[in-house]
């Protein structure tokens, strides 16, 4: 599971630091009619090894807060796996 703060119409598709429980994901595409978030799922794949269909919008599809359910990811973009590192650290 994941929850994204998500940035539609952005300069380019990035994913960046956390902030609070949320992950923040800024996507190129425009907020219209659910498209930003079907691009933020098929660069999300892309960064995660996995295909767009093993990516669920539980939430959130209209929102910029959302929760999505990422499926045996083959990868973690390197946000996360620094993030995982310093908690583990810091444990």
């Amino acid at each position: 599971m994941l929850n994204i703060l998500g940035t539609p119409s952005a300069k380019k598709d990035a994913i960046g630091k956390a902030k609070g429980s949320q992950l923040k994901v800024s996507v190129t595409a425009t907020p219209v009619a659910g498209r930003a978030t079907d691009h933020m799922v098929r660069f999300l794949a892309h960064e995660f090894g996995v295909t767009p269909r093993d990516i669920e919008v539980v939430f959130g599809r209209f929102n910029v807060n959302k929760q999505l359910r990422i499926k045996s990811p083959k990868s973690l973009p390197a946000v996360i796996s620094n993030e995982l590192s310093l908690q583990e650290r810091d444990a």
